[in-house]
């Protein structure tokens, strides 16, 4: 088998990018309206995407395929509005994935549920401007939605929060995969990951 990124592989990644993308922004669009979910949000996004991931990780046979999927993550979440921070983010986050996975050989379940919680980090990227940028960030919301959703949602956000968020995101990845893996069993079987 070639390492090279054949079109059946592209095609792949495209079609769970965009499945993984819309199936996240199902969960993100309407909490986030709700400037007290904000923090929560990164975690309930990684736990209702465990099932299109995992089932994307039984396709996943070569490196890169999971890079590629954080970039275009981070590219999707920057079009929307969100910013560009994911796209470093999904290239750094998603690259320590593909290590992961690659070292378990695409064979392994726990590889795999670390991979996709290590993965899930690039949504960090989407709250970095919340963090670092607070007054850009909060003339952002109140031009968008007013005042006083801009002051609900930067009071929601201390700066020490980030640590609450990037672990909520890890351990809502942890179960969201596991969820997949649960509901794809005949697929996990199929795919010799073990």
């Amino acid at each position: 088998m070639s390492n090279k990124l054949q079109a059946k592989d592209l095609i792949n990644l495209g079609l769970f990018t965009v499945l993984y993308f819309v199936i996240g922004c199902c969960v993100a669009i309407p909490i986030g309206f709700v400037p007290i979910f904000m923090p929560i949000l990164g975690a309930l996004w990684a736990l209702i995407t465990g099932i299109p991931f995992m089932l994307f990780l039984t396709r996943v046979k070569k490196f890169g395929m999971v890079t590629i999927m954080g970039i275009l993550s981070g590219l999707l979440m920057g079009l929307t509005g969100m910013g560009f921070w994911g796209v470093l983010t999904g290239a750094i986050f998603g690259l320590i994935s593909d290590l992961i996975l690659k070292s378990g050989g695409y064979k392994s379940v726990k590889k795999s549920l670390i991979g996709y919680a290590v993965f899930s980090i690039w949504i960090v990227g989407t709250y970095i401007p919340m963090y670092f940028m607070v007054e850009d960030s909060r003339a952002s919301f109140a031009a968008s939605f007013g005042e006083e959703y801009a002051d609900k949602v930067m009071a929601v956000m201390p700066m020490w929060s980030i640590v609450l968020v990037i672990a909520g995101i890890f351990v809502f990845a942890i179960l969201g995969g596991l969820l997949g893996k649960a509901l794809l069993k005949k697929h996990f079987a199929k795919a010799g990951i073990v």
